[in-house]
């Protein structure tokens, strides 16, 4: 279902003032909590039932067979499920949301953020014939990582994203973005890459964001990746991975996952539907937060660089408020300090969790050369501006005052005076 939604004020205004006008568009917020949710009154229920079927009595065998043909094909089924890989009603209730939130037709789920972008590369490489992929880096390490193998048969260009147009070949199949990319949060204008990749699809990663912060489907992006364990899932019990896109897309990506057993466990389309309701909150108020701590990082004197969105001045500074409403709830940071004291400041925190993944209510701590991005090679690693003294934080729902003591104590512990690195 394809729904039009009224985004909030990009300042995040939460006063909630009321100026005598009303958009019949629903907000946002308002849509979130319904998203996915329209039978549920035909059920007869107000929680969505969580259904752990493997497989559905063929009431009508004939019906079934019609069912199955249906799903194989990549649609939905004609009356009853048949099979649980083929298609689940929970999972399908937090695709319907999804899509709902993105504005696209369609949205397809996955066990995982990587099984969800693999089914993107092998879609794409069917829709179009090509063995050819462009990239902007940085992405995550492991989708950079997938995309220098040669696993899947494709052929990757890595290019700046100015340059996506001169990079295109007859064989090119798709074109790859992140952004805010992980983890320097680099932002990439999705509008102009789509301009200059022409009839070549653009996916955007948008994790970082969510649909809550932007939307590439509505600047012309054909397929909106997400890893749903992060954001969309918000409090770190479900591993999943999401792609909003059209009805065509949409065909192939359900084929794609048939056939490779990828599709989502119920219970994680379960706590994921649950979680888009509060989304938007969680969101807004991590964000609130990150963009104050990093502020208040640009002013740390052992602190050598902050990475975050709503500190862009110049170039493209102008993305925050226009392609996204603000700059969203991870932000990186650089140490005047060598990779072994950047890296033992993790010990000394006490509220914020050292740990991979993001977007959790927790906030979490990580340093992406060793870890998310260990398996990126060396001269990507300094292409992309992962430097041993980079760390990245994701914000969660804690009381800001609080973070900013746990991060301070522990950065004066572990970047003594006498480890600090001269400009």
């Amino acid at each position: 279902m394809e729904m039009k939604i009224r985004l909030d004020d990009p300042r995040f205004d939460l006063s909630g003032t009321f100026d005598g006008t009303v958009d019949t568009a629903p907000a946002l917020a308002t849509a979130a909590v319904h998203a996915g949710r329209h039978d549920l009154r035909h059920l007869g229920v107000h929680a969505p039932p969580l259904d752990l079927s493997t497989t559905y009595p063929l009431l009508d065998p004939l019906a079934g067979t019609a069912s199955l043909d249906a799903m194989a094909a990549g649609g939905e089924p004609q009356g009853n499920s048949v099979y649980g890989r083929l298609h689940n009603p929970t999972v399908a209730r937090f695709e319907a949301g999804l899509a709902e939130l993105e504005g696209t037709s369609s949205s397809v789920a996955f066990a995982s953020g990587m099984a969800a972008l693999t089914a993107c590369l092998l879609a794409a490489k069917q829709r179009h014939g090509g063995h050819h992929v462009i990239a902007v880096r940085p992405l995550y390490g492991g989708s950079d990582h997938l995309l220098n193998s040669d696993l899947l048969g494709l052929e990757t260009s890595w290019v700046q994203a100015d340059a996506v147009a001169a990079a295109l070949r007859p064989e090119t199949a798709l074109v790859i973005i992140e952004t805010p990319a992980n983890p320097t949060l680099q932002l990439v204008d999705i509008a102009a890459v789509v301009r200059q990749a022409g009839e070549v699809p653009v996916l955007v990663d948008s994790t970082f964001a969510t649909p809550v912060l932007q939307q590439p489907a509505q600047l012309g992006a054909a397929l909106v990746l997400h890893s749903a364990t992060k954001f969309l899932g918000g409090h770190g019990d479900v591993l999943a991975g999401a792609v909003a896109c059209d009805a065509s897309w949409a065909t192939l990506l359900r084929q794609v996952r048939l056939i490779t057993g990828a599709i989502l466990h119920p219970l994680g389309g379960y706590l994921l539907h649950r979680g888009l309701a509060t989304l938007p909150m969680r969101v807004e108020r991590a964000s609130l937060s990150a963009e104050q701590l990093a502020r208040r990082l640009q002013g740390h004197p052992v602190v050598r660089k902050v990475f975050h969105p709503n500190l862009l001045t110049g170039g493209l500074a102008h993305l925050v408020g226009q392609q996204m409403r603000h700059g969203g709830a991870v932000l990186a940071f650089e140490l005047a300090a060598d990779e072994a004291a950047t890296r033992s400041l993790l010990q000394y925190l006490e509220l914020i969790t050292p740990a991979v993944s993001l977007g959790s209510v927790d906030s979490l701590i990580q340093h992406p050369a060793s870890l998310t991005h260990r398996v990126v090679d060396a001269a990507a690693q300094e292409e992309g501006g992962i430097h041993g003294n980079l760390l990245r934080l994701s914000v969660g729902l804690e009381a800001v005052d609080d973070l900013w003591l746990d991060l301070d104590r522990a950065i004066h512990r572990a970047v003594e005076p006498s480890r600090v690195l001269t400009r």
